[in-house]
């Protein structure tokens, strides 16, 4: 096994991390900020999808255009359905377990949704040609695609960062992480804080999704299950809550996954089981993950 081998298994590995963080984000700043988890995420990452897919195809948009409209619409459909779906239910105090139920259903719904709508049959998504190229370093032969990926992914990471910590509105999102109400009680307006939470997390999944669609270019509704529970296990082997744990778990997973398939292909089928007894160990092991604060559970 050369070092050439080596080193383009472990930047597709980085690629494919920077995918999952970018979902990871999501789940883990809702859940900070309302104590949800969100398990439509994956399905976000599918909307967000297919509005590029239709942005690209349809409008025949620039591909940079069409990439950022279809964050800020889905961002918005992010919003749209914590209002309907979620808020209600927080307005009246639900039970946990009732919004986690709730969020299963919206996932049903998307998936239904879509496929009553556009149908079940995979599409074939429009890759600009600017991801289709071959760069080559050395020995070591990788697709502009992945390097896309990764660099895109970097630049929605740090934005995010600097939105979490150098903002005002960020500085609100991490105070009602800590006390919901108290913060609430001191002039915030949270619901416009949680509404921003869904939008940011939301825009990041479609801009997932849209990168995902570019590697891997068939788009259906039902895409967003697995890439949804992987960045899941990811923000939870992170820390859930923690935004550095969920982009860090993001990549850890997404390396590992690349790794067991590369270097380990007897057993590469089983890599997604692999990955869900992460989630497990993770559980028993470290429940708050490698980041995350132990937090008192209020029912």
């Amino acid at each position: 096994m050369n070092t050439s081998f080596i080193v383009q298994e472990i930047i597709n590995g980085i690629s494919l991390g920077a995918l999952y963080a970018l979902i990871a984000v999501g789940y883990t700043m809702v859940y900070g900020v309302i104590r949800l988890i969100n398990f439509a995420h994956g399905d976000i990452m599918m909307v967000g999808c297919f509005i590029a897919y239709f942005l690209l195809l349809k409008l025949k948009l620039p591909w940079i255009i069409a990439l950022v409209l279809a964050a800020i619409l889905t961002g918005f459909v992010g919003i749209l359905i914590d209002k309907i779906a979620y808020k209600p239910l927080r307005d009246r105090g639900a039970a946990r377990i009732i919004n986690l139920i709730t969020a299963v259903g919206v996932s049903f719904f998307l998936e239904s949704l879509f496929v009553v709508v556009l149908g079940g049959i995979p599409r074939a998504f429009p890759v600009p040609d600017i991801f289709n190229k071959e760069i080559v370093f050395g020995d070591v032969h990788l697709s502009s695609a992945t390097i896309a990926t990764i660099i895109i992914g970097l630049i929605s990471v740090g934005i995010l960062f600097y939105i979490v910590y150098k903002t005002k509105i960020g500085m609100a999102m991490r105070a009602i992480s800590v006390d919901f109400e108290t913060t609430k009680l001191m002039g915030v307006d949270v619901d416009k804080i949680v509404s921003f939470t869904f939008f940011i997390g939301s825009a990041l999944a479609a801009i997932s999704g849209f990168m995902w669609a570019v590697q891997f270019p068939s788009i259906d509704p039902y895409m967003g299950i697995i890439p949804g529970i992987k960045a899941f296990v990811a923000a939870v082997f992170g820390g859930i809550g923690s935004v550095i744990g969920a982009v860090v778990g993001g990549f850890i997973i997404g390396i590992l996954e690349i790794i067991i398939a590369g270097f380990f292909p007897s057993i590469a089928e089983y890599r997604d089981a692999i990955i869900f007894l992460i989630l497990i160990l993770t559980l028993l092991i470290k429940p708050t993950g490698l980041f995350g604060e132990k937090l008192e559970e209020k029912v």
